[in-house]
This record gives structure tokens, sequence and C-alpha cells, in this order.
């Protein structure tokens, strides 16, 4: 697989290179030179989840993991069901949140620990990360007990909620987790000052886990594939992606650009809406960072979004005609909630965003998936008060809510960060 940095694009590299490095020169993006179709989608698409994924996932990485290996890493990484109930004749739910963390980024996490669990020497590694609710708990439990890896996670004190919290801040071990107080983009902007650091790069050997790298990224494309299973006709189809650090929308560009020739694709957002502003007006104009019910996409400068515009203007990806995007208030995602609880579907809020984005769109001659990205039982007290109601919590969550966390707080600033890495 040939990749390149988009900020430097005469700087190369390999799958493997990509996987162990995080990101190129100057905290740059790296993405596959070009993509090839896939031969025979349709045939994919009768495929079972695992061949399909192992199918897609060779026909983008090549041969730098042989067929037997990746068959193995995608067995491991993929270990748990996904579903797709249908909610009427033409609009279902694409159910992500049934692995180890209850979130969609099982998938990525865990495929990403297969990859490095194939291509790491043995020397220092430290997985160093940022997360505004869910990849925390995602990259925690996929790395957690690995020997000769340590995790550590950087959070927004106070802005995720608590059983996200007791997730991935119970665990101990070999992973750290640091409450910042600021907001999720003072993390990101923290873990990529790590990586502009020589000294801390390569004396702790830094990795990271967000969907910055690659093979996070290439994972959660799979996943768009069972989408287009699900639905009679794929030319209708149309996908609403609740959308924070636009990664898993990129994976959904990607499928698009591999050959799953679905029609059109939603960036649903909340308040923090920089990336629906900029594709109406052309200026990238990001307003400062709020809290909202939805918190896994309090983003306002998405760490992927230069991956999206790579798609249009090198892929020739007609982003124009295929994305666009919609932000929507509390007041507006709690309202979707109400009504899919009428409808008999309990939804997390950033999913019933998604649902809301796509159910405002949708027209008649086509067919709608929206993407669901956490167990609703992991947004407790916003489902106690929208809908009044207590929800039994699922054997996860269980056995962390009386747990003590273990986290160390700093402030938002990098010398606070590397004393507590130890620099």
């Amino acid at each position: 697989m040939h990749l390149i940095n988009i900020k430097h694009p005469s700087e190369g590299a390999s799958f493997q290179e990509a996987v162990i490095q995080g990101l190129g020169r100057d905290q740059g993006l790296y993405f596959p030179r070009e993509f090839m179709p896939l031969p025979d989608v349709e045939g994919l698409l009768q495929e079972n989840f695992i061949p399909r994924s192992v199918a897609v996932l060779g026909h983008l990485i090549g041969d730098e993991i042989d067929e037997p290996a990746l068959n193995k890493m995608v067995a491991s990484a993929f270990d748990f069901p996904l579903e797709v109930p249908a909610l009427d004749a033409r609009v279902s739910a694409l159910e992500l949140f049934h692995g180890p963390s209850l979130a969609f980024k099982d998938f990525g996490a865990r495929f990403m620990a297969a990859c490095l669990a194939e291509f790491h020497d043995g020397g220092p590694m430290t997985i160093l990360t940022a997360t505004s609710g869910d990849t925390g708990a995602a990259v925690a439990h996929a790395y957690y007990g690995q020997p000769g890896i340590n995790v550590v996670i950087l959070y927004p004190k106070g802005r995720i909620t608590p059983l996200q919290e007791k997730l991935f801040c119970t665990l101990g071990g070999n992973v750290q987790t640091i409450a910042v107080e600021s907001d999720f983009d003072t993390c990101q902007h923290l873990v990529k000052a790590c990586f502009e650091d020589d000294e801390l790069r390569q004396g702790l050997g830094l990795n990271s886990a967000n969907s910055i790298n690659i093979a996070r990224l290439l994972a959660q494309v799979c996943y768009y594939f069972e989408a287009g299973a699900a639905v009679s006709d794929l030319s209708r189809l149309v996908l609403s992606v609740p959308s924070g650090n636009f990664g898993n929308l990129t994976a959904g560009l990607i499928a698009r650009a591999i050959g799953l020739d679905y029609k059109r694709i939603i960036a649903a957002t909340n308040t923090n809406d920089t990336v629906p502003r900029f594709l109406a007006t052309g200026r990238w104009d990001p307003y400062p960072t709020v809290t909202t019910i939805t918190n896994a996409m309090d983003v306002s400068l998405p760490n992927n979004f230069p991956r999206v515009m790579e798609l249009g203007e090198r892929h020739g990806l007609p982003l124009e005609s295929m994305l666009s995007s919609m932000a929507l208030s509390d007041a507006e995602t709690a309202e979707a909630m109400r009504d899919l609880r009428q409808r008999g579907y309990l939804a997390d809020p950033h999913s019933a965003l998604a649902w809301a984005a796509l159910d405002r769109s949708l027209l008649p001659d086509e067919e709608g998936v929206f993407l669901c990205t956490a167990h609703p039982a992991k947004f407790l007290e916003v489902l106690e008060e929208i809908h009044g109601m207590e929800w039994p919590l699922p054997p996860e969550l269980e056995a962390v809510q009386d747990k003590q966390l273990l986290s160390e707080t700093i402030p938002g600033e990098f010398a606070a960060l590397r004393k507590a890495l130890g620099h």
C-alpha cells in the first residue's frame, strides 16, 4: 500500500510505516496515493461480515499482510456482532456498539491493535491519544495488558459522561489517563505537540490511536459495506453519520471511492458546526467549542477533514453532489430521541442526531441508514432527563460503575503534559 503525507506529498510510506509512525512530517496525515475499485462489489455484499471485511482490507492494504494473517487479525478484532434493524420500510439503523467498549470505535481500535501486534519490533511504544468520549475506552481495552505497550489517554475534564469515564479510567496497569482542564480540541493539540517533540516521540516510541492513524480509519470502511448489504438498491442508499472528528465520515467516503456506489452521505453535527458552515460558505471559520449532550462530537477543529478534502481534490469524489452536512441543537437532538422512542427504538444522543438529519432530508425514492455509534446506556443521565426513565446497565458498565477513577488532572498546557509523561 502506497501512502503519502497530505501536507508533503513527496513523503511516502508503506502501510506498516504509517501505522507505526502515526503522523508524517509537520503533523501531516497519511492517506492512500490512489484508490482502485473493488472487482466485485455486488458479490461482496452477499458475503458475511468477516470474509467481506478481509476482502475490503486486503484490497486496500495490498500484499503487506498475507491473507492468512489478515484473516486471523480481522477475526480477532471484529469478534462481536453488528446489527442492522429496520425502523420501517425505508430506514434502518446500523448498530456499531456491540463491542467491548459499547461504541463504534472498537472496530478501529481493535484492528489497529492487531496491526501493531503484527508489526511491533518489541521496542518501547506508547499509544498517545485524545478522546471526546468513546475513543478512550476502545483504545484502553484494545491495548490493556499488552506487553511492551503503554497507553496514555487525554480527555476534557467534566465533558464526557461519568460512565464513559469509568470505562477507561479505572483500568490502571499499562493504561494512564489524564483529565485536561480544557476542551477536546486542546487535547488534540497537546497530542500533536507531543509528536512534534523529538525527545518525547523517540524516547517514548509515540504512536497515536486516534482516527489520524490509518489502521483505525481503514477498519471503519468495512461496516459501510454492511449498510450497503442491508438495502434493496445501493444506488438509492443515503447514509447519515454523526460527525465530530470526521474519521467515520472519511471511512464512508473511502468506501465510495473503492466502489460502494451509494447515492449520498450526510455529515450530521451538533452546534459545533465548523464543517456545515464551511460547506455552505467556503470559509473555514471555527468557533470556540461548546459543550452539548452529544459530547463525542464536541469538536471545532476536526482532524480528519483534510482527508475529506483530499478525496475530492486528488481522488475525484464528487463531494459537491454527494456530501452534505447538517447541524442540530441539543433541543432538536432531544426531540429526535423522543421521536425514535415513540417509534420503538431507544437511541443514544449521537445516533438520534444522525437519524434526525436523515429524516429531514430523505426523499421518497431513497433508502436511508443512520449509524448508531454508542450504546444508549452510556448516556444514562441524558436518558433519564429526556425520557424520565431508568435503564438497566449492560454488564460492561455494571462492572465499572462503582470503581474508583485513576486519572490525574492537568491544565491544558504542553509543559504540564510533558511532566505527566515523565519528561
